[in-house]
């Protein structure tokens, strides 16, 4: 295992003064400034008295005609309202549709049909006609439906490879999640498997065999085959586990690697756990940004971007950024202004564009395009508090 320049953050935890704190914590608040360039679980309860999908509501602002979605347009999640808005990468924001409370993350089918994770359901959303089309209620029970970071409800959503299934983690307060699974036909949820707590982020295989939710306060990957649906936990926890759930040091997104199927997971901008799926064996590799780090994808080449939120302790960590890691683990360090969450590529791989909403305070109504050949930032308004990230 490679050496690291600290070795203090595993102690990096909420103090025991701050309990009822601990009790709820996820991970720490990141700042601003700027960064050098270069398991097993048990099921939570379900309501039998779920009905059948909300019908949808119309287009809230559209100034773009229905019917004509121009190749290479956004759609980000507006964690601070109801809705999703559309983003003209030139342009800014040209409408809005209205899903259910506090969106968290959204996926994209081929038939253009976007798939959003509300604290209310699973909106689903027509992109071409911009109106929601139906909301899919969750069997799980989460609660009062609220707002903020630690609100119930949808959180991490996937779509699997042939469109018949949306897999989306539900977050239970208090508690161990699920994994709801959504007949895409039907518009209903048809079962619901266990994870661990608060599943940030839903990943499939490139194959559609496995999905993979990444519980954020349970330190695990929970992957589930898609065929029989049966769970199994691997601790992902490069720094180990103290401070159960007041550490800061927890995954947050996955990305999987085309080449080979394993799960990425990218930690402080300093180790990325590579996690075979089939053994549960992780690698360390290093990383550079030094800042706490959230959102992830990866390019068909196997290029990763992260996102770096900021830092856990402004006097030795880096600021917000965007790390570009090649293949072979070459990095580039992009710096960005204040925090922010999730990340998308621009279909030619020439641009990233990172959401500014973020998790916890802080965070922007708008989005970071980078210029992944020159480094150069600029902002573009997008929605209120855009935490998730399609490109149509």
């Amino acid at each position: 295992m490679p050496k690291f320049r600290r070795s203090s953050r595993a102690a990096r935890v909420l103090v025991p003064g701050a309990m009822a704190v601990v009790l709820l914590a996820g991970c720490a608040q990141g700042s601003g400034g700027t960064a050098a360039a270069t398991g097993a679980t048990t099921p939570a309860a379900t309501s039998p008295t779920a009905g059948p999908p909300t019908p949808g509501s119309p287009v809230t602002v559209t100034p773009d005609p229905k019917g004509t979605v121009a190749p290479g347009t956004l759609l980000v999640t507006d964690f601070g309202s109801d809705t999703v808005t559309f983003v003209d990468p030139a342009r800014g924001a040209t409408g809005s549709v209205k899903v259910g409370t506090a969106p968290y993350g959204l996926v994209v089918g081929a038939d253009g049909r976007a798939w959003v994770a509300t604290a209310e359901g699973v909106a689903v959303v027509d992109t071409a006609s911009r109106e929601r089309l139906a909301l899919i209620p969750y069997r799980t029970d989460t609660g009062p439906v609220t707002t903020g970071e630690y609100r119930g409800g949808g959180m991490g959503i996937a779509l699997a490879p042939d469109g018949r299934r949306v897999y989306v983690g539900v977050n239970v307060p208090g508690g161990n999640g699920t994994l709801e699974v959504v007949d895409t036909a039907a518009l209903r949820v048809t079962d619901v498997v266990p994870v661990g707590r608060r599943p940030f982020d839903v990943d499939v295989s490139r194959d559609g065999a496995e999905v993979y939710a990444t519980n954020h306060d349970s330190f695990d990957v929970t992957v589930v085959a898609a065929g029989t649906l049966e769970p199994r936990r691997i601790e992902v926890a490069p720094y180990g586990t103290e401070g159960g759930l007041g550490s800061w040091l927890k995954p947050h997104y996955t990305a999987v690697r085309p080449s080979d199927g394993k799960l990425l997971l990218p930690f402080e901008g300093e180790r990325l756990a590579v996690v075979d799926p089939g053994t549960g064996r992780t690698t360390i590799e290093r990383m550079t940004a030094n800042t706490h780090q959230h959102g992830t994808t990866v390019t068909a080449d196997g290029t990763l971007l992260t996102v770096g939120t900021g830092p856990i302790d402004p006097d030795v960590d880096e600021g917000s950024s965007l790390t570009v890691r090649t293949p072979g683990g070459a990095e580039r360090v992009y710096p960005l202004e204040g925090p922010h969450e999730n990340v998308a590529v621009s279909g030619d791989g020439r641009t990233a564009y990172v959401t500014g909403g973020f998790t916890r305070d802080g965070y922007g109504d708008g989005l970071s395009v980078v210029d992944l050949a020159t480094g150069a930032t600029h902002r573009l308004a997008a929605g209120s508090r855009p935490l998730g990230i399609a490109v149509l």
